[in-house]
């Protein structure tokens, strides 16, 4: 193969890698449209059916792509297991705040959560990986803390579910940094970990007359069911772009997700935004593009410097 047939090769694995991104974020971005059909049903027992649902997904789709092997090495490994049970928890948690946020009207704080995720995840690499934070980090750090006093000042509240979904999630991706399982089997062994009480749960809500599925429209059962797919889906999309173009371009991609949901919450949804939580956020998108702007400089001079 010569040179050129290398270069069309890695473009073409480099436009495949930005859709595949831009699919999963896309998805993750109209999530909440999915929700909101689901609104007249308890967040808990939304998310007892999308841990239940995805463990059927995910494993069969292991089966079909013959990731067998590399789920049950994963499995006999104590460390994994104890790790994942963790993580499956924070899992629960992020999940569950999200679907009451979006059903309860908080579209928009929740979008907020995701814009202010990438910086918490470099906060932790200062605590926990004694990375070193860069002038233009510490001033976009300082301006997110300044955007989220400003919304809890003069908004009137503190933006709770913005900050826990951002931590929940640093903490999530913190504690998968301690493995070397792919998102798939990750996925899987997390809803694997809460199946059972999640089984339980929906059967105990069943026998006492409470349970949801197969008593309300068949769409709406239909659509319980589905979540097991919008789960893994865009999981996938993600992982494969994951493999194929560099992890700053798909950090830029990642911000389709919350600004697609704020969209919606404004518009769609009518959720209010007025100048004080304009100002918050405007605030926080300022130090996301100072942290954006500054790591492309950073790269580019580096590609000079190779080059």
């Amino acid at each position: 193969m010569n040179r050129d047939d290398i270069l069309q090769e890695e473009k073409g694995a480099r436009y495949s890698g930005v859709l595949a991104a831009s699919v999963a974020f896309v998805i993750w971005g109209v999530l909440p449209i999915y929700w909101k059909l689901l609104q007249g049903i308890p967040a808990y027992e939304i998310l007892c059916h999308r841990m239940s649902w995805s463990v059927l997904v995910t494993f069969g789709l292991i089966l079909i792509l013959g990731k067998k092997r590399s789920l049950w090495q994963a499995l006999k490994n104590p460390r994994t297991v104890v790790i994942f049970t963790l993580i499956a928890l924070l899992l629960a948690c992020n999940w569950l705040i999200y679907i009451w946020a979006i059903n309860a009207g908080h579209i928009i704080e929740a979008s907020l959560g995701y814009f202010i995720n990438p910086l918490i995840n470099v906060l932790f690499g200062v605590i926990f990986f004694r990375e070193r934070m860069r002038p233009a980090q510490w001033a976009a750090l300082f301006l997110v803390c300044c955007g989220v006093l400003y919304l809890t000042i003069y908004y009137g509240q503190f933006p709770w579910i913005a900050i826990t979904l951002a931590v929940s999630f640093a903490i999530y991706g913190l504690l998968h940094k301690k493995t070397s399982v792919p998102p798939l089997e990750g996925l899987c062994l997390e809803t694997i970990v809460l199946f059972v009480p999640a089984v339980l749960f929906l059967l105990v809500m069943e026998t006492k007359g409470y349970g949801s599925f197969g008593h309300i429209s068949l769409s709406q059962s239909l659509l319980l069911a589905g979540t097991g797919l919008v789960t893994a889906v865009p999981l996938l999309f993600f992982g494969y772009a994951a493999s194929k173009i560099p992890l700053s371009t798909l950090g830029l991609l990642q911000y389709l997700a919350p600004t697609i949901n704020l969209l919606i919450g404004i518009f769609m949804y009518g959720e209010s935004f007025p100048k004080e939580r304009m100002i918050g956020f405007t605030l926080i998108w300022v130090a996301l593009l100072l942290y954006v702007g500054e790591n492309m400089v950073r790269r580019i001079r580096q590609g000079r410097e190779v080059l």
